[in-house]
């Protein structure tokens, strides 16, 4: 009887998905598709989908306000490598194996002892920004620079999304020109030394600007400034 009872019974059925969910899952299975197939950077599924850090490359993850003022003083080296913000932070992408070299480069540069709010990313997964432009279509590829400011979302983009703020571009070779160490050369499509910010210099102007950010946030910029100023290359 009770074989009976239990061949009867319905077979478990599958919760009925959102039109949003059933959205939100086909907007990763394109995001995944995009930077696999265009850029083969490795994904792990989810909504959103997330990239795999130290791969193809590192990250340095810094308060948004700060990495904006440094990328501003950067100028027209910051437009040579993907930057990603999400919140308050932004990602500043750079070259697989570089999170290594970061804490010793604050040593050097005297940053060291200050506990600034700056992370350097060797592993884990950071959630992937859509790669296409919000109205260009479900399909489109972002191709182009301008892409906001930090903390900024688009029309489209669920709040507190990642967004590219400098979005790696398809058809060149986004992980060579990710800036490292001088001695590795800073490369770009054009040739050694015309590429992004070599590393000293990114992680310099960086920390120089978190720093100015806490002080000015604190009351004390005023007080300390140009008194035991560490080293900063920016």
């Amino acid at each position: 009887m009770a074989g009976l009872r239990s061949a009867a019974l319905p077979s478990p059925r599958r919760p009925d998905l959102s039109a949003r969910e059933v959205g939100e899952r086909r907007h990763g299975d394109r995001t995944r598709s995009w930077y696999e197939n265009v850029l083969g950077w490795p994904t792990v599924p989810g909504v959103p989908p997330r990239l795999t850090v130290g791969v193809r490359f590192d990250v340095l993850d810094v308060p948004a306000e700060a990495g904006r003022a440094a990328l501003e003083r950067l100028g027209p080296a910051a437009e040579g490598f993907p930057v990603a913000v999400q919140g308050g932070r932004m990602r500043l992408l750079i070259a697989a194996g570089g999170a290594d070299e970061v804490p010793g480069l604050l040593e050097w540069l005297e940053w060291g002892g200050l506990g600034l709010d700056l992370r350097a990313l060797g592993g884990g997964l950071m959630d992937a920004p859509a790669p296409w432009t919000a109205g260009a279509g479900p399909d489109a590829p972002r191709g182009h620079r301008a892409a906001g400011r930090p903390g900024e979302g688009r029309a489209g983009s669920p709040q507190g999304a990642a967004v590219w703020l400098r979005p790696p571009e398809p058809g060149r070779e986004t992980v060579a020109s990710l800036p490292t160490l001088p001695a590795m050369g800073t490369r770009s499509p054009r040739g050694v030394g015309d590429g992004p910010p070599d590393l000293v210099r990114l992680v310099s102007t960086v920390a120089t600007q978190i720093h100015r950010v806490r002080l000015r946030c604190s009351g004390t910029g005023a007080a300390v400034r140009g008194v035991g100023q560490p080293l900063a290359l920016s």
